[in-house]
Order: structure tokens, then C-alpha cells, then sequence
């Protein structure tokens, strides 16, 4: 009996679970994943820590290498790049950048896992030397040389979402005048509201960081190499730019193939089936579908993927599948220097995109019992909440503290997940015990206080 011939485009984290996911549920698939780059699998995610030295070698900064599958039927293939989907034929067409040759490869199943790629701003000087994007290796080695050069003395950062406030933070502690420049009113406004950004954005300014928002970038100036970033208002010096201005997903290959909408998101039906047969697809490249936005939206995490990953291979050989996919809540996590949180589902600007109604409320209390000093390991802690202001429902979270109190976002994440209201939070049983928490923990007195409840002050 032959094989069923399994390939994957892309070998980050959607096409790594693929791979673990058909070695697990089957034995009798060929695996062929092709990736277009000279790399597999850089984790541009942990690309902060390599360039703040916290990490092995650039090299290890990956999910996986070819060598962690050694198995006959799997067969993966760097600088491979597909180029078309031949649905009649069920075959891809690769152009093999090594030999500059090109193949038509047959498949039974094809799993699309062609993720995102960084925006370059559509300004005059994008071009210049020293304007560098914030992901994957060849990035990561240009920036980690930037930092170390004595020569380098202002970094302009250009976006401050995650990668941009990474991007910022590193250059600060590496010794550089640093500038940091979004189009957004906040840093980080499109995570977290503003009770929270007004926080990290003076902990940014603290740290000597020239926080610039409402700031329009026009042009990047300079002969060969950029010197200075232009906005409507101000220009700011610039020995190098890191441009982290937000991700487009990486589909232009497949217009006229595949359904995509007018933003070049994939579109899935409820099983993560594309419009063609046998053909499905996951990742930052998709949409997929939110539970507390009950829509399908854009959520490039390597958290989303691998779900997908795993739903997709467990269903794969089902003519209709048992279960739809069931959709994920979309959190996350980030240091601001000593400052930490952590998100899931909903925000007020995420809900309003989304066009679902919320109701927030805002928590600022204390990690442990009041009698603990704040000197002796009791820090100020913030939670903020989003749920349906008729049921009660959580939507959404986050928290924020100098204590890392980031697995609380997966408390939220879960909660939200299985539709647990306020009421359900205010008495989940957690533990106490006074070197960590309050007798009801963080967040019972979040969800209490939300209900408006007489607040518990010890």
C-alpha cells in the first residue's frame, strides 16, 4: 500500500507541529516540508533574547533543524520555495534556489503554513543602508553588530507594538539613544488600554527611551546610509532604523488560487479547509476564528499555529470532520524592563474592531497581604477586565506588575476559553498562602470588584 504524500509549505511553528503531529497519528505518510529560506525555523520571537546575549548562539534560536527528524519518511528542504498550487494535478510547483531548478511536486494532502513577512514602510529612503527589519537570522545578525559597534549612537525604532518595544529595550540596554516612533496615540495601544499603557510608557521614558507617538514618518534621510528619520512634525538623527511597523501575510503566490480576503488573509472554512480540495491551511497567514469576538480575525501567534497544526493533522483523513475547530482565545505576554504582563482575548480596541460590546473595569491592588511592606516583596499589581455587560461574560484581560505575574494570563486565557463568568471567577477556588498571594487571590478581588462588591482590603 503506498503512502499518502503529506507536503507542508513553511517550517515554522505550524509546519513543525504538522510534522510532530503525522509522526504521532500515522504510519503510513510521506512527509515533504519545503521552506524558503536558508534557515529552518528561526524563532524571530526570541530574537530580543539573542541580542541582549541571554541565549546559547543565534543558531539555537530556532523551533528545529532537519536533523531532529532523521525518520526515512520525512524529508525537509530549506531554500525550497512553492511557488504555485496546481489543484487539478495536485501537485506544487518548487523552484529549488540552490540549483535554480524548478519541479512539480505531487501531494495528497497540502498544508499551507506560509505565515507572515514585516512591513517596510512605503517611504523615500527605505532603501538606505543601516534600515533594517525586525525578523528572522540574517536581521538578527545586522542588529546584533549594530548594537556592538561603538560607532552607533542613535537607534530610531519605527512601531511599538511587541517587536518594536523588544527592539527598543534591547538597543537601550546595549548603550544606545534610542527613539521610538509609531503612527498609534500609545505604546502598545492596540494590546492593552490605557490604564495599563500609561504604566509602560513612563516606565519607557524612565528608562531613557524618547517615546514619540502621533508621529507620521515621511522619509528616511541620508546618502548610502540613513542619518535621520523625518516626520511631518520633527526629524529625529538615526545611525540605524529598525523598522517594526507590523506583518503582511505572505500570500501573494497564491492569488487566483486560493480564497483570500481583500487584506490577503487566508480564508478557511470551520474545519481549516481552504477553498481547494485537500488543501488547508494555518498560521499567521489565515484568519482565524476568535471566541470571545466570535469572528474569524488575524492572530499571528506561534500558540495559534500549533493548535491549528493539531487539529488540522488530527482531522485530515476525515471526509467530514467530527468536530469544527473550536477556536482560540489569543494571548500573549511581554517585559517592559522590570515592568510585565501578560493578555488574553479581548481589549477595548480589539472589541471594537471586532464590533463587540464590552464592559471593562480596572483592579489596582497589592500582590500579597497589605501587612507585607512593598520593600519586602509586595509590589502593586493591575488587572483589567473586559466581559459582555449583560451576562457577565469574560472577553478579555490583562495583568500587569513588576512581580511576574504572567501565568495569571492563563488563568484569563482558560476562563475565557469556556465561557466562565465574572461571578465564576469572583469564586474560583485558588490557593493562598501569604509569601505569594492574598486570602482570594489577584484575580477573585479583580472579578469581585467588578462586580462592585465590598472590597476585601487585607
Amino acid at each position: 500500500m503506498s503512502k499518502e504524500r503529506i507536503v507542508i509549505v513553511g517550517a515554522s511553528h505550524g509546519g513543525h507541529q504538522s510534522i510532530l503531529e503525522l509522526l504521532s497519528r500515522y504510519n503510513d505518510v510521506d512527509i515533504t516540508l519545503f521552506e524558503a529560506g536558508d534557515f529552518i525555523s528561526f524563532m524571530s520571537c526570541g530574537m530580543e533574547l539573542y541580542l541582549e546575549n541571554s541565549v546559547t548562539d543565534v543558531n539555537d534560536v530556532r523551533n528545529f533543524s532537519a536533523d531532529d527528524f532523521p525518520q526515512p519518511n520525512v524529508h525537509i528542504l530549506d531554500r525550497h520555495e512553492v511557488t504555485k498550487i496546481n489543484a487539478d494535478a495536485k501537485t506544487v510547483t518548487v523552484v529549488d534556489h540552490a540549483t535554480n531548478q524548478t519541479t512539480d511536486q505531487p501531494y495528497d494532502k497540502l498544508i499551507l503554513s506560509s505565515g507572515v513577512t514585516p512591513k517596510s514602510l512605503p517611504v523615500p529612503g527605505a532603501d538606505l543602508d543601516n534600515v533594517f527589519l525586525m525578523r528572522g537570522k540574517d536581521w538578527a545578525l545586522k542588529i546584533k553588530e549594530k548594537l556592538a559597534d561603538p560607532a552607533v549612537k542613535h537607534m530610531t525604532i519605527i512601531g511599538a507594538g511587541y517587536i518594536g518595544i523588544e527592539a527598543a529595550e534591547a538597543s537601550r540596554k546595549a548603550g544606545k539613544e534610542v527613539t521610538l516612533l509609531d503612527v498609534i496615540d500609545r505604546p502598545l495601544g492596540t494590546y492593552l488600554d490605557g490604564e495599563l499603557t500609561d504604566i509602560l510608557a513612563k516606565k519607557l521614558t524612565a528608562e531613557g527611551i524618547n517615546v514619540q507617538m502621533n508621529a507620521k514618518i515621511t522619509a528616511y534621510t541620508g546618502d548610502q546610509a540613513v542619518k535621520a528619520v523625518k516626520t511631518t512634525d520633527a526629524e529625529y538623527p538615526s545611525d540605524v532604523v529598525i523598522q517594526a511597523a507590523g506583518v503582511q501575510p505572505n500570500t501573494d503566490w497564491l492569488k487566483g488560487t486560493v480564497d483570500l480576503d481583500d487584506r490577503g488573509w487566508i480564508k478557511v472554512d470551520n474545519y481549516l479547509r481552504t477553498n481547494l480540495p485537500d488543501v488547508y491551511a494555518i498560521g499567521d497567514a489565515t484568519l482565524a476564528y476568535s471566541i470571545p469576538a466570535q469572528t474569524k480575525v488575524p492572530i499571528a501567534l506561534a500558540t495559534v499555529a500549533r493548535r491549528e497544526a493539531r487539529y488540522v493533522v488530527k482531522h485530515l483523513f476525515e471526509a467530514n470532520p467530527a468536530e469544527p475547530f473550536k477556536g482560540l482565545v489569543g494571548s500573549s505576554a511581554l517585559s517592559v524592563f522590570d515592568e510585565h504582563f501578560a493578555q488574553s482575548g479581548l481589549n477595548s480596541f480589539t472589541a471594537k474592531r471586532a464590533g463587540v460590546t464590552v464592559a471593562k473595569d480596572f483592579y489596582h491592588t497589592t500582590l500579597r497581604p497589605k501587612y507585607v511592606p512593598s520593600d519586602k516583596g509586595n509590589p502593586d499589581v493591575y488587572v483589567q477586565l473586559f466581559f459582555n455587560p449583560t451576562t457577565h461574560v469574560l472577553l478579555g484581560g490583562a495583568v500587569l506588575s513588576t512581580y511576574d505575574v504572567t501565568a495569571q494570563g492563563n488563568v484569563l486565557a482558560l476562563a475565557i476559553q469556556h465561557g466562565l463568568r465574572l461571578e465564576d471567577l469572583a469564586e474560583a477556588d485558588f490557593f493562598f498562602q501569604p509569601g505569594f498571594d492574598r486570602q482570594w487571590s489577584l484575580l477573585n478581588l479583580a472579578a469581585q470588584h467588578a462586580l462592585g462588591e465590598e472590597p476585601f482590603t487585607y
